[in-house]
């Protein structure tokens, strides 16, 4: 067929003729030069399209064929029609009318549109015959895919991934509202731009894609009408979920962990930090290399070049493997220089205070003000990583070592836990923690049991603890010192060092009790 013709007069009869003589719908796949690469055959009410993998998206935005089929009655484009249009990002989608005598009847046509204003994914243009098709089709499709990698472009200047967030989940609403709200708190910590959140509770998890199939399908065609290029999803995926989610979206696909893994990339500065997040990093992919589908080729023979050899995931495995053990070496080394400093601090009788607490509670903002450092501090989740110590001076000539931690998380991913115990084991020579609780927050009680829960898993709950409730400038006055009564804390500003009076007598209180 000549590139700018939907399809011929000629194909159309011989289209038609052939669905009215097996009473089947009968379709054809055609690339943009005209050439038919496959014809199909399908039931009398629907037909199957086949893999089209081969025709790859790449860097275009568009598959490169259209699909022509037949329906047997006079009935023009349906929504399934418009969902496979959209899922397998056709260049078109058309529909040919089956007439009585076998005759072609009208040819309903629709097309993928660039993202606009009004969210409109597609077009569809009003039947009509195929003898006054005026339509050029390869200069309406390459219009329409110009227009797209212009946008795509303009949006990889910005550089910022573009991101629909998904939360799947049994719990109840306002619980699964919550967890999405902080999801999309990590999302703008790792500078992704959040474009929509879906939430679903289904009355039984989907094991291959977590939401069912219509649900997903509905995700997808949102992330194209928005233009979005990354899924987030805020339960934890099995690497078969990310492989099964992956190939049929043809996007990228993360889940919570996996964000909170980039994040502490982006942040950790120091030798300590950068070693702990890599190796949480490596045991995080290390069972998702198994999910991949190529490259696992076998590479290297046995003696002589004999034997079955070893496979490029196997390779890839015992590497991972071996960085494994390396990297937990170079922890071990850094944590007995660390223990050296810790043995040096308590031989010299200086008590030691540690802050801890939910990450974005204020922390490093609160560390700065008393001891006059400049630890680095954002409106951002994870914003300090790396342990900072400094000696904080009292009025009587008395001082303590007061440590800044990394902030906690709702189930923070074990293996970054794991990591990151040799740094939390700081805390272990502490006289007292101070646990910093936003006020301002209001899921502060959940934040409260949160880190609670990790300082009991990393055995820290016998240590003295004072509740500190930071941000008192945001809220009420009287209502704050009505919560910090009810948990036996403080209130103060970390933004306000006048609001400090009542937090340094607390701490004088706890460290030296006979006064």
């Amino acid at each position: 067929m000549p590139p700018d013709a939907i399809i011929t007069p000629e194909a159309s009869r011989a289209l038609t003729e052939a669905s009215a003589m097996i009473g089947r719908q009968v379709g054809l796949i055609i690339d943009r030069a005209g050439s038919v690469r496959d014809v199909l055959v399908g039931t009398n009410h629907d037909i199957l399209i086949p893999d089209l993998s081969e025709h790859r998206l790449g860097t275009k935005r568009l598959r490169g064929v259209r699909f022509v089929h037949t329906h047997l009655k006079d009935q023009p484009l349906n929504q399934e029609d418009l969902t496979d249009l959209a899922l397998l990002r056709l260049d078109m989608m058309a529909v040919l009318t089956v007439l009585k005598d076998g005759l072609p009847g009208s040819l309903s046509v629709a097309h993928l549109l660039p993202p606009n204003p009004e969210d409109k994914l597609y077009e569809i243009v009003p039947p009509q015959s195929v003898h006054s098709l005026t339509i050029d089709a390869y200069d309406l499709i390459t219009t329409i895919e110009r227009e797209m990698e212009r946008l795509q472009r303009a949006r990889e200047i910005v550089k910022k991934d573009r991101a629909i967030l998904v939360s799947v989940s049994k719990a109840g609403k306002a619980e699964q509202e919550e967890s999405i709200e902080e999801l999309k708190e990590l999302a703008r910590s790792d500078a992704i731009h959040v474009l929509d959140a879906v939430i679903q509770r289904p009355h039984d998890i989907n094991p291959r894609y977590l939401l069912g199939e219509g649900k997903l399908k509905e995700l997808i065609i949102r992330s194209q009408q928005l233009g979005a290029d990354l899924i987030v999803f805020n339960q934890d995926l099995s690497p078969a979920q990310v492989k099964a989610i992956g190939d049929i979206t043809e996007m990228r696909v993360i889940d919570r962990t996996q964000l909170i893994l980039d994040i502490f990339a982006r942040r950790a500065h120091s030798g300590d930090g950068k070693v702990q997040v890599e190796l949480a990093q490596l045991k995080y992919r290390l069972p998702r290399l198994s999910e991949r589908s190529t490259a696992l080729s076998r590479l290297t023979g046995g003696i002589g070049g004999r034997g079955p050899g070893e496979t490029r995931l196997e390779i890839d495995m015992r590497r991972a493997r071996d960085k494994i053990r390396r990297l937990e070496k170079q922890l071990d080394a850094l944590g007995k220089a660390r223990n050296q400093r810790r043995e040096r601090r308590i031989s010299s009788s200086i008590p030691i205070v540690s802050i801890a607490g939910y990450t974005n509670a204020g922390k490093s903002t609160l560390f700065n003000a008393l001891t006059r450092a400049s630890v680095k501090s954002e409106d951002l989740l994870f914003a300090t990583l790396d342990t900072a110590t400094r000696r904080l001076r009292f009025p009587k000539e008395r001082e303590v070592v007061i440590t800044d931690t990394v902030g906690f998380i709702r189930d923070l991913p074990k293996d970054l836990l794991g990591a990151f115990r040799a740094t939390l084991d700081e805390m272990r020579d502490a006289d007292l923690i101070l646990h910093i609780v936003d006020i301002s927050n209001p899921r502060f009680e959940q934040q409260i049991g949160s880190v609670d829960t990790i300082l009991s898993e990393i055995g820290l709950d016998a240590i003295p603890r004072l509740m500190v409730f930071n941000k008192v400038d945001l809220v009420n006055p009287l209502w704050a010192k009505a919560i910090a009564t009810r948990f036996n804390g403080i209130v103060c500003s970390a933004l306000d060092p006048d609001s400090f009076g009542g937090l340094m007598k607390k701490i004088e209180e706890r460290i030296w009790p006979g006064g």
